[in-house]
This record gives structure tokens, sequence and C-alpha cells, in this order.
């Protein structure tokens, strides 16, 4: 995928978000066409007919909406990249269980939104292991952005993870394994069957009778598996921890 020359979609039910969001997206020297259509429906034919880079998706539209649109083509070969652009928040979990790459909260900033063509074009300004990226999760129906810069470990619960940071815990729709592939380089790893560890959160490790344990901020004790006592040990020598 080319950065200067990005082929994207937009898709929204509302004619005048469309025109604002297609002439923001044509003044971006990174994106060299712009489509656009009014229902999920007609993006989908336009997407048999040609090839996208990226969808800038609404979410609440009539008959297909762009979360279900998401979850289709999730399912094809290669699938286009997903933006949502919506002006509600309580869907943010839901996009991020569905890997997009970005969510963009409307009336949107021409700013934000050359933030998510970055986003898209995946240029390395800014690589993931050193980018504070905002994990939303859900508290009594209110969505919320948790900083993985204060995960101090993750507990396998099933397909969920539970993040756990010095202020509490909160549980997200992401298998550990996914957490362990895409946050490793952020310095997350596994330390138990059921558990990833973030290295620069542990301020002590502790032996006894053979058995290793790490201590994280806020105090919590870890215990790590004899399988991955060397490896963590290693790694952090390494980290100068």
């Amino acid at each position: 995928m080319s950065a200067a020359a990005l082929t994207v979609l937009v898709v929204d039910d509302e004619q005048p978000a469309v025109e604002e969001l297609v002439w923001l997206l044509r003044r971006d020297p990174r994106v060299g066409e712009v489509l656009s259509c009014t229902a999920s429906t007609e993006a989908l034919r336009i997407l048999q007919e040609r090839e996208v880079d990226a969808l800038f998706l609404d979410i609440s539209m009539p008959g297909l909406s762009g979360l279900e649109l998401a979850q289709v083509l999730s399912r094809f070969k290669q699938p286009p990249r997903i933006v949502f652009v919506t002006a509600h928040e309580a869907h943010a979990v839901e996009a991020f269980e569905l890997q997009a790459v970005d969510y963009v909260l409307k009336p949107v900033r021409a700013e934000r939104l050359a933030e998510a063509v970055r986003r898209v074009g995946g240029a390395p300004a800014e690589p993931t292991a050193g980018r504070d990226l905002q994990i939303p999760v859900e508290l009594g129906g209110v969505t919320r952005f948790v900083s993985r810069a204060d995960i101090t470990h993750v507990e396998a619960q099933g397909d969920y993870a539970r993040l756990h940071t010095g202020e509490g815990s909160h549980l997200v729709r992401t298998p550990l394994s996914t957490l362990e592939e895409e946050w490793g380089p952020a310095g997350f790893v596994r330390i138990h069957r059921s558990l990833l560890v973030a290295l620069p959160h542990v301020t002590e490790v502790r032996m006894d009778s053979g058995r290793c344990s790490v201590v994280v901020r806020g105090g919590a004790e870890l215990v790590v598996s004899r399988r991955h006592t060397r490896e963590l040990r290693e790694l952090l020598l390494t980290r100068g921890t």
C-alpha cells in the first residue's frame, strides 16, 4: 500500500457528511482518489469492482450498519483498512475488536483526520512500541480510554483479557494471544500461560526455592512459570532492569 496514493471510500448515509469528508480527504497529499456512497450495500458493490485501501465508515446507517459492514469485510481475503467516523463514542470497544485502524469522532477536525490517514498508510513516523496507545474499555455502559503505558500486566480470562493498572482493572474482548503479538514490541512478555507483564513496570524479581516471581508497580506479585523464567530474566538483564 502506498501512503502517497491511497484510494479511499467514504461511506455515510448523510450526504453533507460525505461531502465534508471527501473535501477534507482530497486536500491530503497522501490520498490519490476518493470514492463515496451513502449506503453499505452500495459500498459492497464498489468494493467488488474496485481495489480500495481504506474505508472511512459511519456506524449508524439504515440497513447494514457500519459495524456490520466491517464484519463482512473482515472475511475478505485482503480486507481494506477501516476508519470509523461517527458522532458516538459508545461503539469504540466494538471497533477495537474489529481491528479498526482508527476511530474518529464527529465533527471531524482536519488534523485528526490527517492522523487517521497516516495510520491507514502505515507511515513509520511513530512506531507502535513508543506510541501511547489508548485502549477503549467499557465501564457501566460508558466507553473510556486507558493508556497502554499505564497497564502493568494482562490476565487471560477465557476469550477475554483483563488489563491491570495501578488504579484497577478492565475487561476487554480480546484474547491474550492477540495482545501478546500486538503489544510485544511495547515490552509486554508472557510469563505464564495466562499472564503478560509489562517489562517497564517490573520493579523486582524474586527467587524462592527455585520459583520465580516479579513485582510490578503498585505492589502486585506475579508468579513466573518455570518455562518462562530464564527468558524473562535474560530480557530484564538486557533492558538493565
